[in-house]
């Protein structure tokens, strides 16, 4: 495989022959530089199994202060395509040792620049004032050093009897006792507090408790519920069952179906009934007026009185 890289600035102190590495591992040789364009064209070849990714980039790097120079090729993305052979890689620039050792040797000249600015002088100047100070402190002579002395004792004194702020913090037992109570009130209140948090935990047990009761009790009102609606609708069907019996029954009657029709509607049941009615009433009368067999025997006690007789 062959790529072509193209460079904006020199070979770097690249030779022809130089190893191609891609993550540290050879892959090829440097096998021509030229020009073209203006820029320095650096051919390679590759081996046939190394894959270079259409993404990767390539850099010129030295192996060591010799100048063994060579051409390092990174991974890419593993999931895009392979470049096809006589492509152009991208590079990247990287500065070369001749620039890094440049840099190196301003900064060794700026080094040595500092160095030579701390002369004896220079020194005398920075530590001669605090040396002084260091003097003037140790024999009390500086007027200023004797005052802040002077200043220090006082304090001092007023502390240890116990006057202001920070004598009293000291010396009198008040405010240590007052910060006592203080700790203790704060340990109440805080055990108040706890004791409190425990009763809206077990308050809210509770309250958890009654809405799952709650929950239980509409589930039981959603059951009843459903078991009065599925016996609306039984009635209601039994009511329409009844209904349209009720409207047959009311048509056979008005056709003068069955007995009770008859009776409605013919009205020779009738008048029969009415002429059995008349004869019964006027059998019954001549019974009571003690007409015929059953008259005398029901009105003539002789008929009874001969039976004993006989008897």
């Amino acid at each position: 495989m062959r790529l072509d890289d193209e460079r904006a600035g020199d070979g770097e102190e690249l030779k022809i022959g130089d190893a191609v590495k891609m993550a540290g591992v050879p892959i090829g040789k440097v096998e021509k530089i030229g020009f073209e364009q203006g820029k320095v064209k650096v051919t390679m070849k590759l081996d046939r199994e190394a894959e270079v990714k259409t993404d990767a980039k390539a850099t010129i790097r030295f192996a060591g202060l010799m100048g063994q120079n060579f051409v390092s090729i990174n991974l890419g993305t593993p999931t895009v395509p392979n470049l096809a052979p006589d492509s152009v890689i991208q590079t990247v620039e990287q500065a070369d040792l001749a620039a890094i050792m440049q840099k190196l040797d301003h900064a060794a000249a700026g080094v040595e620049k500092l160095a030579q600015s701390f002369s004896g002088d220079s020194i005398q100047n920075i530590l001669g004032p605090m040396t002084d100070f260091l003097k003037d402190f140790k024999e009390n002579k500086s007027p200023k050093i004797t005052a802040i002395l002077g200043n220090l004792q006082s304090v001092s004194d007023r502390i240890a009897k116990g006057e202001g702020t920070i004598g009293k913090l000291l010396s009198d037992d008040a405010l240590y006792k007052s910060t006592l109570k203080t700790v203790d009130t704060l340990n109440k209140t805080a055990a108040d507090a706890q004791g409190l948090v425990t009763d809206a935990k077990g308050a809210i047990g509770e309250v958890k408790g009654f809405m799952t009761e709650a929950k239980g009790s509409l589930g039981d009102v959603k059951l009843a519920l459903g078991d009065a609606r599925r016996a609306l609708t039984n009635a209601s069907d039994t009511m329409l069952v009844a209904k349209g019996t009720l409207t047959d029954v009311r048509a056979d009657l008005q056709a003068g179906k069955g007995t009770l029709g008859k009776l409605l509607k013919d009205e020779t049941l009738y008048k029969e009934s009415a002429l059995t009615m008349t004869n019964l009433r006027q059998i019954m009368e001549k019974i009571n007026k003690g007409q015929g067999s059953v008259g005398k025997l029901v009105n003539d006690d002789s008929l009874i009185k001969n039976a004993k007789m006989t008897l």
